[in-house]
């Protein structure tokens, strides 16, 4: 199999139906199905044509445009593998990645930043023109061969290289009634970037699969904006994080008449927004829980709609438990890790180059998420946090020595931790804590300069001594617990 080809037989019988809309206030830039396939198959035969060859690395660097799904099953369908990328990532947190990547190629817009690494450089002007090169033919084989590479961070602090088969296409099926309730009819319009994994899964290769249409705002529009594109161009369904929905409850606009239900993702849902969304629309918001190992895997949905304060339940076709420590499942109401059996079809192939981190994932034949849960007797998944310090950034996990070893460059910063503390329901941010004498604006500055925007930090609290556990390892969950009042 490939899972470009997966993505686009369903259009292919259908190559005047519109595939994808980028829709913004004034324009809406249209693509069929017809072009589409045309422009993947021809960016295939442009990456062979520039020398690279399957199992090759594509570092994508591009914006919030279509060049890049486009370039994205180009490189699977061409055999290549592309390793999509936040365009916001600074030139040296990119230039870290394409270190331990070795990328044969880069793609770039010419407004994002490019690694110093010696691999060449093509444009997105030359991307777009291979758009019209003849068609290549889609390189099948396994479908458990590494297709894609996505980068999330781990609680090493590095981001890790999550290796995905291609395979994983058809685990995402589970998702089309087990939280999207898709069908190719639907319009979904998803308010992410392009560039966004959650994007690039549920908002385009999923209704692309089912022959549906995708709708995706521009990049010069506002999120207040989307109900009104979002009524204008027919959506039935809305996805995006769940801060985009608590913003669109705090614009003014009509109601949207086609709209079905919404989907959220990327943090935890608030039970209070989600029923804020249904007094305002009339519609459920359904919630999925994944990780970048998996994607979703428990998830609400429109036939078996989540109870309130939970995550929703496994996925049909998934085998998702609460594990205990000795590799079995715990009864039900009891609160332990949980996991999701081996076997699972949209699982990672592991990360790359680095086999003891991937082994220490799996307690067994199950793998471990990082999330503490417990399940009610329906099945029912609730979850109350993770085993671990990851934030949550608008969407994007972030660990904390990430941003930590960053700050600590600083010569008076002293000592330096970072900590996610609420702000209000639903809602948190990323704090950093230090203990020197450097003033806030320098250690601010430092950020920006260095870090993604979402991985910078909202507020900044100087201390006279960070608190640490009796093994001297600094104690995010005292800093948490000693500060969440001070921004709430």
């Amino acid at each position: 199999m490939n899972l470009a080809q997966h993505v686009l037989t369903a259009g292919q019988l259908c190559p005047d139906k519109l595939a994808l809309s980028v829709v913004g206030p004034t324009r809406a830039e249209r693509w069929s199905y017809g072009r589409l396939i045309q422009a993947v198959q021809g960016t295939a035969t442009g990456l062979r044509q520039a020398g690279l060859r399957p199992g090759d690395r594509l570092l994508m660097r591009l914006g919030n445009r279509p060049a890049f799904p486009v370039a994205f099953l180009g490189a699977i369908a061409a055999g290549i593998v592309p390793v999509p990328t936040s365009a916001q990532l600074t030139a040296p947190e990119v230039t870290r990645l394409a270190a331990r990547l070795a990328p044969a190629l880069v793609v770039a817009g010419s407004d994002v930043p490019v690694p110093d690494h010696p691999a060449p450089v093509v444009t997105e002007g030359e991307l777009s023109s291979w758009a019209r090169l003849p068609p290549a033919d889609f390189v099948t084989g396994d479908p458990d061969r590494l297709a894609y590479i996505v980068f999330t961070s781990g609680s090493s602090g590095q981001p890790r290289a999550v290796m995905h088969a291609h395979r994983a296409i058809l685990a995402r099926q589970m998702m089309f009634q087990g939280w999207y309730g898709l069908q190719p009819e639907d319009r979904l319009l998803h308010a992410g970037a392009f560039n966004w994994t959650f994007t690039l899964g549920t908002g385009l290769m999923d209704p692309w699969t089912l022959g549906a249409t995708a709708l995706i705002p521009s990049e010069a529009t506002a999120i207040e904006q989307i109900p009104l594109l979002a009524a204008r161009h027919g959506a039935t369904i809305i996805a995006g994080a769940p801060g985009v929905f608590r913003r669109l409850l705090r614009a003014d606009w009509r109601p949207i008449p086609t709209l079905r239900h919404a989907l959220a993702a990327g943090e935890r849902l608030d039970p209070a927004l989600r029923a804020a969304w249904t007094a305002r629309t009339g519609t459920d918001l359904h919630e999925a829980m994944g990780a970048s190992e998996i994607s979703t895997f428990v998830s609400g949905s429109p036939d078996r709609p989540a109870p309130v304060g939970t995550a929703g339940f496994a996925q049909p076709g998934r085998h998702v438990a609460v594990l205990g420590e000795d590799g079995h499942p715990v009864p039900e109401g009891h609160a332990d890790a949980l996991a999701v059996r081996r076997d699972d079809p949209g699982l990672f192939l592991g990360y790359l180059d680095d086999p003891a981190a991937t082994t220490a994932c799996f307690r067994g034949d199950w793998f471990l998420t990082g999330d503490q849960a417990q399940a009610d007797p329906s099945g029912a998944i609730t979850l109350l946090g993770r085993s671990d310090d990851i934030m949550n950034a608008g969407g994007f996990r972030v660990a904390p020595p990430e941003i930590e070893d960053l700050l600590s460059l600083h010569p008076q910063a002293g000592d330096v931790a970072v900590a996610e503390l609420p702000v209000g329901p639903g809602s948190s941010i990323i704090a950093a804590f230090w203990t020197g004498p450097a003033a806030a604006e320098s250690l601010q500055s430092l950020a920006e300069a260095q870090l993604a925007r979402y991985k910078q930090p909202r507020a900044w609290i100087r201390l006279d001594a960070l608190p640490r556990t009796p093994t001297g390892k600094i104690n995010r969950r005292a800093l948490r617990e000693a500060h969440r009042k001070d921004l709430s």
